[in-house]
């Protein structure tokens, strides 16, 4: 097994190994402020050839959960400093996600002023958050959005892109997956438009390709990922008659735009359909960028991936979560730390900055 743990070359960025650290929230941004725990946890992370922070803001409007981290203000980009010089002190390379939440928001989680916004004004009927205010709560009808809230929106995703090279980020990916903001305009089943931004497929697309090119203007293409969900169900985003013809639409247009890498996510190992291989091969036929899969890999699954050409890079979420040291216990075949779940999503060091490395483990 070589390839996997072997350098690689995205764009300008030189990658020690093929290993992604995936985006894992982890609501530890106490008023939303990346801080020092944060800083901590990411540079322990660091032997990941690339590391995908958790989903992080460009707007109020987009802080759904308790304790997630923004990229808005002066004091968030100030914490992020920290976070990416921990990081490239340590040899590694990191991006910032960018994640509106959308209609997945409680106005308990926003900051005063702040709104819950959609592209549609249709209601989440199984999906509760999390409050840290009034525990869990049901979620509120979002306000449909205007075209000045879209136009907004996407000079908020502008700035945040900028802000993050600010902070000195490698680059950013945008979220338009999971049931997110992005995903939201991209699914008939959240939009409800009849303008531009809503109906067809290239509709649909809009408000994401707008953003994508947007960002790709204000920091270089180079600089810009893309994470996608095609099955994926998080969110009550479901399945529709058009996916597979949306996302080789997307491949397509994404590939016009010359951005660094698109990033296809398999959520069948959780909750979603299995993406069919024929839509994994067309959106690699389409895309002539670098290509990151991630969904439930193993390192010979991934191995395999990488060998057969269908992916250049494999992200792993939740093996790196509880395992800082994953590349050396990957490529050492060595036994994993399990997961701390009911520590997720807590605020503290424990679950989180904690998990022991393979020399201060003890073998089972």
């Amino acid at each position: 097994m070589t390839q996997l743990f072997s350098p690689a070359r995205i764009g300008n960025l030189d990658l020690k190994n093929r290993m992604v650290m995936a985006p894992l929230t982890r609501s530890r941004a106490l008023q939303n402020i990346p801080n020092d725990l944060m800083a901590e946890y990411y540079a322990q992370r660091a032997g990941a050839g690339l590391i995908i922070t958790e989903g992080t803001s460009p707007s109020p409007n987009g802080l759904g959960y308790p304790r997630i981290p923004g990229i808005f203000n002066k004091e968030q980009i100030n914490g992020w400093k920290k976070i990416t010089k921990a990081v490239h002190d340590k040899g590694g390379k990191i991006v910032l996600q960018l994640m509106h939440t959308g209609r997945v928001a409680h106005p308990d989680n926003l900051p005063q002023g702040a709104e819950v916004l959609a592209p549609s004004a249709v209601k989440l009927e199984t999906t509760k958050l999390w409050t840290d205010k009034n525990g869990l709560q049901e979620v509120p009808i979002a306000r449909e959005m205007t075209h000045d809230d879209i136009r907004h929106t996407i000079e908020e995703h502008i700035q945040a892109s900028k802000n993050a090279i600010e902070a000195g980020f490698d680059g950013v990916e945008i979220h338009g997956a999971n049931g997110y903001l992005v995903k939201q305009f991209l699914n008939p089943n959240s939009n409800r438009r009849t303008d531009e931004y809503g109906g067809s497929i290239e509709n649909r697309s809009r408000f994401l390709l707008e953003v994508t090119e947007g960002i790709a203007n204000a920091i270089g293409k180079e600089k810009v990922g893309i994470r996608l969900s095609p099955f994926g169900l998080s969110n009550e985003t479901p399945v529709y008659p058009d996916a597979e013809a949306m996302y080789d639409y997307l491949s397509r247009s994404l590939n016009d735009l010359g951005i660094l890498y698109l990033h296809l996510v398999d959520h069948s190992a959780m909750t979603g359909q299995k993406v069919p291989e024929s839509l994994v091969n067309t959106i690699r036929h389409n895309f002539k960028g670098s290509l990151i899969l991630s969904g439930g890999y193993d390192p010979e699954r991934a191995e395999t991936a990488i060998k057969n050409g269908n992916a250049n890079l494999v992200a792993f979420g939740r093996p790196f979560l509880a395992n800082p040291d994953l590349v050396n216990r990957y490529k050492n075949r060595l036994p994993l730390n399990s997961p701390k779940f009911d520590l997720f999503y807590s605020a503290g060091a424990e679950g989180y900055s904690d998990y022991p490395v393979f020399e201060n483990a003890a073998l089972v």
